[in-house]
């Protein structure tokens, strides 16, 4: 790593530095992923430091006396500056004290003022302005600068100017990303660490933006983006970043950051950016970035709308592609072709106006993390800002009154003040309890750069690893569910930290307090098919890694980097938003197969499974596993009953499936354990899968094999459709037991198999998106279970079958026409016609083309299709329920006989 090698450089033969006596520095801030602190007290305040920019090297000391307190840091200082050991370093006449400490050292020293042809130039940070350019443009072509001065006496002298933009040796250093605050240094005796020193008390910087806000929001009174253009969010990381127009939640759409000399303003949708109902902002937004130079402004030319507002207001505006001649650059961030020039822009003092959404580039790259591949952060993130591949909501938003800021949320001043909760006991305010969960997201989202090699990076990741070790993480569980904010953060960043840390294997304990000891086995050799249809599919292994339990396995080379990965956990449901956690939000870890051998593990644990691509056609693969656990697992075709209740049932893994020919159950072991006759529930459930495929009119075996898992804590509902459907816990039992099953239903599990088989051209949303799908529910009962349909289900007894009724005659309108009401419709034409009618017209519609979108047409063609299947014209039936039958579907059903004495007959007296 370059910077602990420059550190080590730097702090070579030192063991601690004695600040005592010496006069009070300013406390240094710093940003960016350059620089790093070479000094630092216990309050985390940063007394010496170093960066680079562009070729050249910097090291900044915090007053300017610290030249002659050190003479060995001196010589360190100098000899890592120099960039060749035969230049000259020029030392600016009020530093000229450092020669004679530099007179037994091969260094060759002038005392003057700055000129070309120097190595190195020595200089106090009070008189650099009128060099300002020529040192920083000596600095980016290679140069090394040695700049020492303190800012707080300057503050004091000009109370109404911000330190960090007006003091003369920010006009350099900012550049580099140091700069002199007007926050006085604590003196004492510090120890020299090995390493790049770092403390969470240097995690924000204490800047108000009052003065920005009151600028930015002059004669702005809300921002609107209702509309079609949906925005992503903003997270505002940066220690000189701000958020400028939220969401009433707080989430940022509109921020600003100052980044060494410049500044930049990001927002999340480029058609913002010319929206004239913005006009107010996006101006002052424009004046902000110029700072008073009345440059010009150059506008991405394809950002038609933005050209023509800002041309309008009498900017000088030009559409052009980058220059770094410009004032302020108006772009999207969809390309990063420019990314460093435009951060080296924004460093030497240009503004930076950026729009775009990431959401979009997130649906297109599944798994990849948009903070550190979206190209718009390839820009942004370094100046302090980030697009969110998450979405808000459109919408009209009241700008924030400037003196809002003290109390608005920013993710460094909120962890810092969350920090001092948890290691200190210091109260949090209501509105820091508010954002808690909004901080734990936070957290997870910018571990996830893994920029280890960066200084803030490591801060925050030191930071939250101290917390995690301070506080510890809640063990969860189905009896000591997690409810506050302040746990649910630990349990949400817990996770993150682990995958992040560089030594994870230390923070286990911290994170999971009883790890079960379970007997290994090695080098387990597993069989599966790698041919897959048209989906993505999980090839069970029967194997368990236990929490924090790493493996290798060897991969068969030919589905090497051929989209196929491995997955650890078999619960992929992420309940982060739930308001009490029965277990960690997220608990599966996927890893993509690059190569023939990989190594694998996740906090948590979980089932293996590999996770084959859609139309894989490999054929029977083979992969070695080195160490595992050994899980229940039943196999139809494969398992015996003997061998099941001779000790597969008893495997020691927590977690268990039992496959069969459309279907894989996964649930705790402790449900299988009871379970004497497997291929009784092989039976069972393949008589269920052909009874749902039969309806569908689908072939007998499945494409895929549809998943059931039970859980302690499912993202939404009692069970929810998808791959896998899930369910509680609780409900495993029940599906492993026919017996049981045959005597109270199994309701549910089936209509969520009823969901995965419901196909947009005949439903109707949002009428019978929970209503179709019970189909499958009363075809299953009825013909596998041998249930009554009265029995099936208590919503369809007779007599609330003849509420409803009632109750649609009499308000007679699709606006009730839902779940069990439009259950009602389905019924009666099934109980006329019998469910081969439905087959035929699922049939139909798997040939069908060019189904129209639009709900009132695929509702005349449904009735359409529905009549030629039973050879009736169904339209009085249709209409009588209140369906929009056109008259040209009539007329098409005019050569059928009319179905006149249909159930809804009956109650047309009545009427």
């Amino acid at each position: 790593m370059a910077r602990e090698a420059a550190y080590s450089t730097l702090m070579r033969g030192l063991t601690e530095l004695d600040f005592r006596g010496q006069p009070v520095p300013s406390d240094l801030a710093l940003i960016g992923d350059d620089a790093f602190p070479l000094a630092m007290n216990p309050r985390g305040q940063v007394l010496m430091a170093a960066s680079t920019y562009g070729k050249g090297r910097v090291v900044v000391l915090g007053h300017e006396a610290l030249l002659s307190a050190f003479p060995a840091l001196l010589e360190n200082a100098l000899t890592w500056l120099l960039p060749a050991a035969d230049v000259q370093v020029g030392v600016q006449p009020s530093c000229q004290g450092i020669v004679e400490n530099l007179c037994n050292t091969n260094i060759q020293t002038e005392v003057g003022g700055f000129r070309e042809g120097l190595g190195v130039y020595v200089t106090d940070a009070y008189c650099v302005e009128p060099n300002a350019r020529e040192l920083v443009a000596f600095l980016k072509e290679g140069g090394g600068l040695l700049v020492a001065g303190q800012a707080w006496g300057w503050a004091k002298e000009h109370p109404k100017q911000n330190a960090l933009l007006g003091f003369p040796g920010n006009k350099v250093c900012s550049v580099a990303g140091i700069y002199f605050s007007e926050h006085e240094g604590e003196l004492g005796v510090f120890p020299v660490p090995e390493r790049i020193p770092s403390s969470w008390l240097a995690v924000s910087i204490d800047k108000d933006f009052q003065d920005d806000l009151e600028f930015l929001l002059e004669g702005v009174s809300e921002f609107d983006i209702t509309g079609r253009a949906v925005p992503s969010e903003l997270m505002v990381h940066g220690p000189l970043a701000f958020p400028i127009a939220t969401t009433r939640c707080g989430r940022a759409f509109f921020a600003g950051s100052y980044y060494g000399q410049g500044r930049v303003i990001a927002t999340t949708h480029e058609g913002y950016l010319g929206r004239p109902a913005l006009a107010s902002f996006l101006l002052n937004a424009v004046r902000w970035l110029d700072e008073g130079r009345n440059g010009e402004i150059g506008v991405l030319p394809k950002l038609n709308a933005a050209h023509a507002l800002l041309r309008k207001s009498g900017l000088t505006c030009t559409k052009t592609a980058f220059r770094k001649d410009l004032s302020v650059y108006v772009c999207t961030s969809y390309n990063d072709a420019h990314a460093a020039e435009i951060q080296d822009f924004v460093a030497e003092g240009g503004g930076l106006l950026i729009g775009g959404h990431a959401w979009n580039w997130a649906q297109k790259h599944p798994g990849r993390c948009a903070l550190t591949h979206y190209p718009g952060n390839h820009i942004l993130t370094k100046l302090g800002i980030s697009i969110l591949g998450s979405t808000l909501k459109p919408g009209q938003y009241s700008a924030p009154q400037p003196n809002a800021c003290i109390e608005a949320y920013h993710f460094r001043h909120m962890l810092r003040h969350f920090a001092n909760h948890v290691t200190c006991g210091e109260k949090l305010k209501k509105h820091e309890e508010a954002n808690l969960r909004r901080l734990g997201g936070d957290c997870a989202t910018y571990l996830r750069m893994r920029a280890h090699d960066c200084p803030s990076y490591a801060s925050i990741l030191e930071l939250l690893t101290d917390m995690v070790k301070t506080a510890g993480v809640p063990q969860v569980c189905s009896k000591c569910p997690v409810k506050s904010p302040k746990d649910h953060l630990l349990l949400h960043v817990g996770t993150e930290v682990y995958k992040a840390s560089p030594n994870p294997d230390e923070l286990l304990p911290y994170i999971i307090k009883k790890r079960p000891d379970l007997p290994v086995v090695p080098n387990v050799r597993v069989r599966i098919d790698g041919n897959t249809a048209g989906a993505e599919e999980w090839k069970s292994t029967g194997l368990y890694l236990s929490p924090g339990m790493k493996t290798y396995m060897a991969i068969p080379p030919e589905i090497v980097k051929k989209g196929w990965k491995v997955q650890i956990g078999c619960q992929t449901d992420n309940i982060g938003k739930a308001a009490e956690l029965k277990r960690a939000p997220v608990v599966f870890e996927r890893f993509p197969i690059q190569s023939e051998m990989i190594q694998v593990s996740n906090l948590w644990g979980g089932l293996i499974y590999l996770v084959a691509p859609p139309k894989s056609k490999v054929g029977e693969v083979e992969i070695v596993v080195e160490k595992s656990i050994r899980a229940p697992y039943y196999k139809s075709g494969e398992t015996s009953v003997e061998d099941w209740v001779g000790g597969i049932r008893d495997a020691p893994a927590p977690w268990a499936e039992m496959e069969f020919e459309n279907i894989i159950i996964t649930m705790r072991s402790k449900v299988v354990r009871e379970v004497d006759r497997p291929d009784e529930v092989a039976e069972f459930w393949d008589s269920i899968m052909r009874a749902v495929a039969d309806l569908a009119a689908s072939p007998a075996k499945l494409p895929r094999k549809e998943r059931y898992v039970a859980d302690v804590q499912i993202s939404h509902g009692f069970m929810h459709a998808g791959y896998p459907v899930m369910m509680h816990s609780g409900s495993a039992a029940n599906l492993v037991n026919p017996a049981l099953a045959r005597k109270k239903g199994i309701w549910g599990a089936i209509h969520e198999l009823g969901h995965n088989q419901q196909r947009g051209a005949w439903e109707f949303p949002p009428h019978t998106t929970e209503c179709t799908c019970n189909l499958w529910s009363l075809y299953v009962h009825e013909t596998v279970l041998g249930m009554e349909r009265t029995q099936t289900h208590k919503a369809i007894n007779p007599v609330s079958r003849k509420k409803r009724v009632a109750r649609f005659l009499k308000e007679g309108s699709l606006a009730i026409w839902d779940v069990w009401m439009a259950l009602e419709t389905y019924m009666q034409l099934q109980e006329a016609f019998g469910w081969d009618a439905y087959k035929k017209v699922f049939a139909e519609y798997r040939h069908m083309k060019k189904v129209p979108k639009d709900k009132k047409s695929k509702m005349n063609l449904y009735a359409e299709t529905f009549s030629r299947a039973v050879n009736r014209n169904l339209a009085p039936f249709f209409k009588a329920w209140a369906w929009p039958i056109q008259p040209d579907v009539e007329q098409k059903l005019a050569d059928l006989p009319e179905w006149t004495d249909h159930p809804m007959v009956k109650y047309e007296p009545s009427r």
